[in-house]
């Protein structure tokens, strides 16, 4: 078992011209409870550089920055764990902020059951705008994605994504760190974390604030990539494709049927997805208390599963039926907003 003298952590964060949105995970990092950290920022060949604002933080935090040509995020956080001083590597993106918990109870969840690898939630913060906390709320809720992202995932069998997730130093050599795929690198890693005979858990408490997409049609090329993604992971490992991947896929092509049914004439099929926008809403309005962002939120829903879906049934005819090599349909919208 570790001790909290063994754990030296380096928090990771590639960033892509984000300079003004990542002041405020520097400054909930300059806010930890635990002070005990490096941060190890790179520069992914930024237009916009972050190295004035990381400059900024010299006296706050223990900050390296680099800037290096851009490869993408896996490669670019490869970069930084090679560079980084810690043994424990928490990975975040530049677009979240972190409590002041964060890391106080990451070092003693480790420190009293320690394991090679973990995964945290992901939540909106009260200040964020409508649309991000909608999006945010299509994501991490269990009608949209039945709590795979860390509501209701297994703890003893988890996948961390690269948004929040920790990694020892070890498990980093041992696995050579993320793959140059920009979407569902995180997933591949997960896997063969665990193929090397490494643990992984969620850690619920270990949770970041995610701003995400700032509209809908971001989001919605962002969710499109998703969706192919997960085939593209199903070629390199056959047992990740599972069938709730498949409900997306289900769901929009029972809404197609659905409207072209309605015009002509038949109700029945169109009227489930009414009461399933219904129920969305009724979610959303409960943990919001707000009618325009419940509204906000179905559209996110929707958005997502018909994104998620139709990039996923792409991905089976270019990947599967066709027998194209591995691709994004929106190549560099990984880091655009």
């Amino acid at each position: 078992m570790q001790t909290t003298s063994e754990l030296t952590f380096s928090f990771i964060v590639p960033v892509y011209n984000r300079p003004d949105e990542m002041a405020e995970l520097l400054e909930s990092l300059a806010g930890q409870q635990d002070p005990n950290f490096e941060v190890v920022i790179v520069e992914d060949g930024s237009e916009v550089p972050a190295k004035t604002l990381c400059e900024q933080y010299k006296d706050q935090l223990n900050i390296a920055y680099y800037a290096i040509p851009n490869s993408g995020p896996g490669l670019a956080r490869n970069f930084g764990m090679k560079q980084a001083k810690g043994n424990y590597f928490i990975i975040l993106d530049s677009d979240v902020i972190v409590p002041p918990h964060y890391l106080k109870f990451v070092r003693h969840t480790l420190s009293r059951e320690y394991t090679d690898a973990y995964g945290g939630p992901d939540a909106a913060h009260p200040a964020f705008s409508p649309i991000q906390k909608a999006i945010s709320f299509a994501m991490t809720s269990i009608l949209t994605t039945g709590g795979i992202r860390g509501a209701s995932e297994k703890a003893g069998k988890f996948y961390p994504r690269s948004f929040n997730m920790g990694l020892s130093k070890e498990v980093f050599k041992k696995t050579g760190g993320f793959s140059a795929m920009r979407f569902g690198e995180d997933i591949d890693l997960s896997i063969r974390i665990m193929q090397n005979g490494f643990n992984t858990r969620l850690f619920p408490e270990a949770f970041v604030y995610h701003k995400r997409r700032n509209n809908l049609v971001s989001f919605f090329k962002q969710v499109f990539n998703s969706g192919i993604a997960r085939i593209n992971l199903y070629v390199l490992h056959k047992k990740s494709l599972k069938p709730a991947h498949f409900f997306p896929a289900i769901f929009t092509l029972g809404l197609l049927l659905g409207i072209i049914l309605l015009i002509l004439g038949y109700v029945y099929i169109f009227i489930l997805y009414v009461l399933y926008a219904l129920v969305v809403f009724i979610e959303a309005f409960r943990k919001e208390k707000n009618v325009k962002l419940a509204a906000l939120s179905v559209f996110s829903s929707f958005v997502m599963l018909i994104g998620y879906g139709l990039g996923f049934m792409f991905s089976i005819w270019k990947r599967l039926i066709i027998q194209r090599p591995v691709f994004e349909a929106f190549s560099q919208n990984f880091y655009d907003k």
